[in-house]
């Protein structure tokens, strides 16, 4: 190898990258992520979930390698390990106080563009109610299930409105929406 290949190997390296990279690059493969898990060992039997996460093809994993530095938190590993075909990487933030002082401030700085930034003010919204300990009162909880559902979107998710609301026995909140749709 050449001094100057391997020079310019380095200056590639070093180079910063700008905060806006960054941004543009999690509103295309970026997440915000609340969701729900049943758990019977808690006062209100379901544990919120709350994580970041970008998702990055093997050749561009230093992109993410980068942005955990930069964010200060996370940690990085194969999207789907036992995959044979996806060999994506993930860069996961899922520490709240991570989530709370490193990955809201430098979302509430630089703004996303995307229709995403709907979903990151649900997360930061969902992550301040946690913060304040709402999330163990049924009042609050039902607060934190307004604002995650307040998103119109078609999605995957496991439980629905309506299945947490009837598990806490609170269906006198349900609209006629939730009560007639499974899916939001």
């Amino acid at each position: 190898m050449s001094e100057n290949s391997t020079l310019a190997d380095n200056q590639q390296v070093r180079k910063k990258i700008n905060d806006d990279y960054f941004v543009g690059f999690v509103d295309g493969e970026g997440c915000f992520y609340v969701g729900f898990s049943k758990r019977n060992d808690l006062p209100i039997p379901w544990q919120i979930i709350t994580e970041f996460h970008v998702s990055q093809n093997p050749g561009s994993k230093n992109v993410l390698e980068k942005l955990q530095k930069r964010l200060e938190c996370g940690y990085l590993k194969p999207n789907h390990a036992k995959s044979i075909k996806d060999k994506t990487w993930i860069l996961i933030v899922k520490n709240r106080k991570d989530l709370l002082e490193k990955v809201v401030p430098f979302f509430d700085k630089h703004s996303l563009i995307s229709a995403k930034q709907k979903d990151f003010l649900v997360f930061r919204k969902v992550l301040s109610l946690i913060k304040d300990k709402k999330h163990l009162h049924k009042d609050g909880f039902l607060e934190i299930i307004d604002v995650v559902f307040s998103l119109k979107r078609n999605t995957n998710k496991k439980y629905t409105k309506k299945i947490l609301l009837t598990s806490l026995n609170l269906r006198d909140y349900m609209s006629d929406s939730d009560v007639t749709s499974e899916k939001i």
